[in-house]
Order: structure tokens, then C-alpha cells, then sequence
């Protein structure tokens, strides 16, 4: 708190005035209005660790010399560092008349206390002093402000839930999960009597966020011990949405108090993320009225951002389901991941109940501040068989769980985290996205009906702010996912990566130059079982088909516009793959979902695009080596095309290609490699409050 904070003070001259001061701040009294009748001139004397200055200045006069007073006569008073003792500094005012008799005395005896709620404003992880910019909030590596993260893991492992919808401390080591508040004091062993501490935060803040501190719980009264059953290992909760102000101790001498601050939600669209706490010394009037704040000091924190992890930051471990039908597919998931040297989790029948789509069910990403950081899922509210598994399985100490949840009416396959992704960072017009950019499907802006994400999701990506949302239209899809015609790869040049895209033109342009050299009777689905094959000139003879992948190349490219300009790509940045698509009838339905009014009419239904063969641009990556759906294409001189097309543009970035047969366990069923797996990958290098 810094000198410029005047108190106004009143001065009598009947009763001795005993007054708290706040050092940094100073008291400000009216002479005029506090002097007797016919008042005409005053002089001033304090003890030596008072300091006083009067406005406006006397002009010519002996400081021995009363002072006239002016109507606008103004005393100001501070002093220089907090008392010993209880009132042991002091200043009187005397008033004099026309002729200087004594009129009257105004005595003050002053207490000096310092006091300061200090957090880490300037976010090195140590809870400086009295910082002047603890108040507010500025992003940038050149801006200040307090982080705080939503507690969002659980220390407990049986019977969890996440810390936050705890009533308590269940372990000291959660307390490294929330933001240090240090209470700073000096002055004498108590307060005049009378005066006290008061911790407080406004009703709408206390939603998103509670203060424990240190200390022993005798301080509070037994009404909230037994009330609110807060004191777990010496941590009382000072604030919370039931405590708005709360009595803290003034410790006396030079003392310090820890308080810890626990974020309960993510911003939102009805949350900033910005929440202030105030600390307030109180002064009594008299008993029976309540006490009036004299001083109060604020501190700001943001709540850190939820952050997704795009394909070009490294690895910690891979997710998949095991079924009973996927057999083929784990086995090269299994040998992909240990070739790369991560760690793979295999979620078993037991929990995942057939449910085989990993991706679709959650999203890793991770929160971050300057003392602590740790992964956080956030799970879709798809819900299919899946849906336990986030929760019983993921969330723990130092892994953290968020969702959102939707009326199940507004649900859509879109809502499947295959249709949310992000790009690796970029610079676009000159402005940087040092964390990338979220990516979501949702249908074409001018469409009258159609499947989106739903609200209360896209609400929560937008108001992360960190990584600004694109949205594609996806809707033209029958899964409707943005990963079933894109994805993003490391690359040693230019940006950094290259984006992947499907495109049924560079499909059609492969397959013609295999007709044109003599390859027209080669097969694609060659050897599969339940599949008929079909030659290269068969594909090329059906003209439905082309006039399907046409419709379909005009809806990607209508996407590659889009991210060209918002990531700022130029082609070269873009590498096309052979992909072809065909339209099918109907809307894809949740595996869960059931039928409601068996009687009403059907709906007319569209015709929505699905992968001709498995889909490629469908991969996992892994640092250089990529996992890819094996297309089963035609085999020129015993190779498959599709592959060795492949191979020629990945090898180019020096990406290794492993192809993993997944055409009965997931292409059949409408997905692919990405779709069945899921990585936790390590957190940026930037630290999100850096943002300009």
C-alpha cells in the first residue's frame, strides 16, 4: 500500500484520540472543522516517529509561531515504522484565538502496525513483500499478478473425489497444490483494544475459490469448528462460499501468517478467472455498533488455464482399450509404442465394457504456475461406456480432472474429443499463439440444421483464452471429426510441423498414374477377409464415387482455407494425403443412444462422408515415428501404393511409418488408429501467463 492512501481523521478536543495508523498510509484531518469558535491560529507537536506536513504551507512563519488557519487548513500525518508498544507515540493540535489565547487541545495517541498480504505478483514462486502491483493483473513477460490453480486431483485414493469438493485438508502435501498468501505484521504484542484483522472476498469470487491457513484451530470460535468441520491438521478454511469475512489472528512483534489459496473452477463464460481477496484492519467505535475498516489491502489472482498439448511436444505415455476383437491392433500399437520408447496403458475390458474409442471419451492437457503444475483430463460429456474411466482411473494426486456437463438431448457425436484438437504454435499476421491454437468441428455457418459441439464445451475452450478456438465445419462428416481429415507432424523445417490433410484429389492422382502404368487391374482390400477386392481401374470407372470425393474435396479445402489463415500457413506448410471418401445415408448415432418414440417417422436423413478405405491422415504420433491405418491398397511389385505414397511423404520430414492393421476392429466401425488411442504428452516449455 503506498503513501498516496489518505485517511480522513477527526480530531476532538474534549477526548483523547487513541488511533491505529498503517504505515505507508497516512491520516488526513480537517483543522478548520475540528477547531473550536473563534478559532484564529493552531500549532502542532508530535513525538519523534511521527511525522506531519500541513496544506496549504504556512508562509513566513516561526515554526514556534501558531499557524493561522484557513478555512482549507489540512494536517497530514504518517510515521515512519510501527510502535513497540500499544499508543506510544503521540501529537497534539492546539487552537488559539485572535489574541493566541489558548482555545483548545486535540489529542492523538498513535499506534503504528504494519501490515501486508503478500502473494508472488511477479510469478518467480516466492511470495515477495508489499509488492506494488499485487493488486491487478497484466499478461506478459513484463506483467505481474498472482497465479492460482483450480485443485482439481485428489490425494485420496479410495473413495476419491477431486480436492476441491473436499471440506478439508485430507494431507499436507495438497497444501503444494495451492497458492501461498503470506500475512506480514509488525507492531506491538496486541492491537488497541478493539481494533482486529479481517480476511474477506465478495459472494461472486467465493464460488471460485477458499483460503486455509496455517495455525492452530483454537483461534476460531467452536460454532465453526463444529459447524463446517474445517480444522484437518492445524489447516481451518479462513473463506469460503459459506464464510465470506473471517476473523484472522494479529499475531504481534514481527510475525508472519501463511494462508493457502485453492482455485475451485476454470474460467468460464460467466468467469474471468480473476479473483481479488482483501485483508482489512477494523477500528471500534463504541460497543454495540460495528467496526469500520480503516485499511485494506488487496491481492488479485488469475485461475491458470487448462491447456491442450498438440502432436509436436514429446510423449509421456499412450493410451488404448483392449477388446475382444482387437487383438491385431494392440499388437502394433504395442510394438509402435515400445520401439518409441513410452509407455503404454492398456484400459481392459473390465473398464472400458467394449467401448474402444479412447480418443473420443477425454483430452489431456495440464495446468501450470510458477510453483506447480500437473496433467489434467478433461472429459467429454459423450459418456459411453467409457465415461468411468477419466475419473476412477486418471484422477489421483498430481493428475487433475475437469468436465463439462450437457443435457444429453444436445449431445452430438461432435462432442467426441476426436472432433477437438490443437496446432502446434504459430505466428500469424504477427501475432503469436505460443501455445497453438484449439481446433473444433462444428457445422457450416450457414447451415439451417446440423450437429455442433455442444455450448457449455465451446464456452469452456473460449474462455481459456490462452489457446484462441478455430472452428471448422465437420459436419459433413458422418462421425464428424476434425481428426478424420487432419492432423499435424513435427518437421525439422520452416514452422516446425506440416499439416496433414485427406485429400481425395491427391488420392485420385495416385491411382491414375498407377492405371496410366499398367497397374490398373492391381486391388485394393486384396486378401482381406469379408471384403471384395476392387481394382484401381474399377475406383477410377465410378463416376458416383468421383462426384462424392469431388463434393468432399471442396468441403476440406474449404477447411484449408481456413487454416491457412488462421495459423498462417502457406502450402508448402500443407502436405496432401491420398484419401478417398464415400457418402453414406444417415446421421451418426451415440453407441449408447437409444431410439426414442419407435412409432414417430423417420427423419429424412443426409448423406454424410466416411473413409473409403482406412483413413491415414487418422495417425498417432509418437516424436518421429508415426502410427498410421494400415490402408490395404493396391500392391505394386508386392508394396501397397497408399503405403509407400506414404512413406515418400513422411520420410521427407524423417518421420518413420508403421502401418497397424485396425480395418475389422475400428475403420468398420468408423474410426481409426487416433481414434482408438490417446497420448499424455509433456507441458509446454512456455509459460502460459507470458502470453502478450
Amino acid at each position: 500500500m503506498t503513501s498516496t492512501y489518505h485517511r480522513t481523521c477527526r480530531l476532538d478536543t474534549d477526548i483523547p484520540q487513541r488511533v491505529v495508523l498503517v504505515i505507508g498510509t497516512s491520516l488526513k484531518a480537517n483543522l478548520n472543522r475540528s477547531a473550536p469558535p473563534s478559532s484564529k491560529f493552531f500549532s502542532v507537536k508530535c513525538t519523534p516517529n511521527v511525522q506531519y506536513r500541513i496544506t496549504p504551507p504556512p508562509q513566513d512563519i516561526s515554526h514556534l509561531s501558531p499557524i493561522p488557519l484557513n478555512g482549507n487548513s489540512v494536517l497530514f500525518i504518517s510515521m515512519g515504522h510501527a510502535s513497540q508498544n500499544e499508543n506510544d507515540s503521540k501529537l497534539s493540535v492546539r487552537y488559539y484565538g485572535e489574541n493566541k489565547e489558548a482555545l483548545g487541545r486535540a489529542v492523538l495517541h498513535l499506534t503504528a502496525v504494519e501490515i501486508s498480504l503478500d502473494v508472488d505478483a511477479d510469478r518467480d514462486g516466492i511470495v515477495e513483500k508489499n509488492n506494488p502491483n499485487k493488486g491487478s493483473w497484466k499478461w506478459g513477460p513484463d506483467g505481474h499478478g498472482a497465479i492460482v490453480l483450480v485443485n482439481c486431483d485428489s490425494e485420496r485414493t479410495y473413495l476419491k473425489k477431486p480436492d476441491s469438493e473436499q471440506d478439508n485438508i485430507s494431507r499436507v502435501s495438497d497444501l503444494k497444490d495451492m497458492s501461498l498468501m503470506v500475512l506480514r505484521t509488525r507492531g506491538p504484542a496486541r492491537l488497541p483494544e478493539g481494533y482486529k484483522l479481517t480476511m474477506h472476498i465478495s459472494q461472486g469470487d467465493a464460488e471460485s475459490v477458499r483460503v486455509f491457513r496455517s495455525g492452530s484451530p483454537e483461534v476460531l470460535n467452536n460454532t465453526l469448528r463444529n459447524l463446517y468441520n474445517i480444522f484437518v491438521k492445524g489447516y481451518p478454511l479462513v473463506l469460503s462460499s459459506e464464510v465470506l469475512s473471517q476473523e484472522v489472528p494479529y499475531l504481534g512483534g514481527t510475525a508472519e501468517m501463511n494462508f493457502y489459496v485453492e482455485g475451485l473452477r476454470f474460467p468460464d463464460k460467466d468467469f474471468d478467472g480473476l479473483i481479488s481477496i482483501n485483508l482489512s484492519l477494523l477500528e471500534p467505535i463504541c460497543a454495540g455498533l460495528p467496526e469500520t475498516p480503516i485499511f485494506t489491502d488487496k491481492v488479485v489472482f488469475r485461475v491458470a488455464p487448462w491447456i491442450m498439448t498438440p502432436n509436436t511436444l514429446q510423449p509421456v505415455e499412450v493410451f488404448v482399450c483392449s477388446t475382444s476383437d482387437n487383438y491385431q491392433f494392440l499388437k502394433g500399437m504395442k510394438n509402435l509404442v515400445a520401439k518409441s520408447g513410452y509407455k503404454l496403458k492398456i484400459c481392459h475390458e473390465y473398464v472400458n465394457r467394449g467401448d474402444r474409442w479412447m480418443q473420443d471419451e477425454l483430452e489431456f492437457g495440464y495446468i501450470d504456475s510458477p510453483h506447480q503444475r500437473f496433467p489434467v483430463v478433461l472429459d467429454s460429456p459423450r459418456d459411453g461406456e467409457l465415461q468411468d474411466f477419466p475419473y476412477e482411473e486418471l484422477l489421483g494426486p498430481d493428475f487433475g480432472y475437469v468436465t463439462r456437463v450437457a443435457h444429453r438431448k444436445d449431445v452430438s457425436s461432435l462432442d467426441s474429443f476426436g472432433n477437438l484438437e490443437v496446432s502446434p504454435p504459430v505466428i500469424v499476421d504477427g501475432k503469436k499463439f505460443p501455445l497453438g491454437r484449439i481446433i473444433i468441428g462444428v457445422a457450416f455457418p450457414t447451415a439451417t440444421k446440423g450437429r455442433n459441439m455442444t455450448k457449455v464445451v465451446q464456452d469452456f475452450l473460449w474462455a481459456q483464452k490462452v489457446q484462441e478456438p478455430i472452428a471448422l465445419f465437420s459436419d459433413w462428416l458422418l462421425v464428424g471429426h476434425v481428426d478424420e481429415f487432419m492432423t499435424f507432424v513435427p518437421a525439422p523445417d520452416r514452422k516446425g510441423f506440416r499439416l496433414l490433410l485427406a485429400s481425395p484429389d491427391a488420392g485420385y492422382k495416385l491411382f491414375r498414374g498407377l492405371q496410366n502404368n499398367g497397374h490398373g487391374q492391381a486391388k485394393l482390400f486384396d486378401g482381406l477377409k469379408d471384403e471384395e477386392p476392387l481394382t484401381v481401374d474399377e475406383i477410377l470407372n465410378n463416376k458416383s464415387l468421383q462426384a462424392e470425393n469431388n463434393y468432399v474435396q471442396s468441403c476440406i479445402d474449404w477447411n484449408r482455407d481456413v487454416l491457412k489463415r488462421e495459423l498462417g500457413l502457406d502450402d508448402d506448410d500443407i502436405i496432401d494425403l491420398p484419401i478417398l471418401f464415400k457418402l453414406v445415408r444417415g446421421e451418426q448415432k451415440e453407441q449408447d443412444e437409444e431410439d426414442e418414440d419407435e412409432d414417430e417417422e423417420e427423419e429424412e436423413q443426409e448423406y454424410r462422408a466416411v473413409a473409403y478405405y482406412p483413413d491415414m491422415v487418422n495417425m498417432i504420433v509418437l516424436g518421429k515415428n508415426l502410427g498410421i491405418p494400415k490402408p490395404f491398397g493396391p500392391k505394386v511389385n508386392g508394396r501397397c501404393a497408399l503405403e509407400a505414397e506414404m512413406c515418400s511423404l513422411m520420410e521427407g520430414l524423417g518421420l518413420s511409418c508403421t502401418f497397424i492393421d485396425d480395418f475389422a476392429s475400428y475403420h468398420k466401425l468408423l474410426g481409426e488408429v487416433h481414434c482408438g488411442s490417446n497420448v499424455r504428452r509433456e507441458p509446454f516449455e512456455f509459460k502460459w501467463w507470458n502470453l502478450e
